[in-house]
């Protein structure tokens, strides 16, 4: 999502770690991962823009990005390994042109495209991951930035992810909406461990990883990550991946010390 408090300080903070070896992680306070070690970074190919949400399938990576001054949003595919360039398409949808967050959940992508402005509008769409083909439309009056996507359950963000949208995509319409119990701004929200994890800013300097219970969405743990929760995040087991730059970017990944799940 593209928000005021990217223009100043968070927009310095990624500036930082744009200036950070691939081989090294930040060492500064503001972008260390709480109770994590760094692991490394994979440099992503091809152009990109401004990165939005992060999603990771066996050997791949999907990225979605904006490009605010065409007004045109993006799917990117790449290589885990390498972090080679494998596909591009255009997700814009007429004044829907913002993809946010991602999810995979089996051989579906799950994408949130919306108007760069709240209490606007968005459509979450499901594409096949093999052929990209668009299996699903849903339309919600709200902006939507960030989704995760687990079996019958869709839970969205809207703007700065004060409200969380729990969709049942077999019968859309029946949805509720849930304040967020957290006042990180999610960015990016992932199913893992049989919880709902959402990544995001609280200022511009400091941003937390957060682990909900579900289906109640009460807040169960919260660490810090400084800038890395800018924009995209993925999770493995004890694996925390972010992209938090614009393109060329890069995929960074943390060790959590402990199962976050437990």
């Amino acid at each position: 999502m593209n928000r005021r408090w990217m223009r100043s300080g968070t927009t310095l903070a990624l500036l930082l770690l744009s200036s950070l070896s691939v081989a090294a992680a930040p060492q500064t306070a503001e972008n260390e991962v709480e109770g994590a070690r760094f692991r490394g970074a994979t440099a992503l190919d091809g152009e990109i823009f401004h990165v939005q949400g992060l999603a990771l399938q066996g050997s791949r990576v999907w990225v979605t990005s904006v490009d605010r001054f065409s007004r045109r949003g993006y799917l990117h595919l790449f290589d885990r390994a390498t972090g080679r360039s494998l596909r591009r398409i255009e997700l814009t949808d007429g004044a829907r042109y913002h993809p946010g967050g991602i999810s995979v959940d089996g051989h579906s992508l799950w994408v949130p495209v919306a108007e760069l402005r709240a209490n606007s509008s968005a459509v979450l769409v499901e594409l096949d991951t093999g052929t990209l083909r668009v299996r699903r439309r849903i339309r919600v009056a709200d902006h939507l930035g960030c989704v995760a996507a687990q079996g019958r359950w869709l839970v969205a963000g809207n703007w700065n992810s004060r409200l969380l949208y729990v969709i049942d995509r077999d019968a859309p319409t029946r949805m509720r909406v849930v304040p967020n119990p957290s006042p990180t701004r999610y960015q990016d929200l992932k199913f893992a461990g049989g919880r709902l994890v959402g990544s995001g800013p609280r200022s511009w300097w400091t941003g937390t990883v957060d682990w909900l219970d579900w289906p109640r969405l009460t807040l169960r743990r919260s660490i810090g990550a400084g800038a890395y929760t800018a924009e995209g995040m993925a999770i493995e087991g004890r694996d925390l991946y972010f992209a938090p730059e614009d393109g060329p970017g890069r995929l960074y990944r943390f060790r959590l010390e402990h199962d976050a799940s437990a």
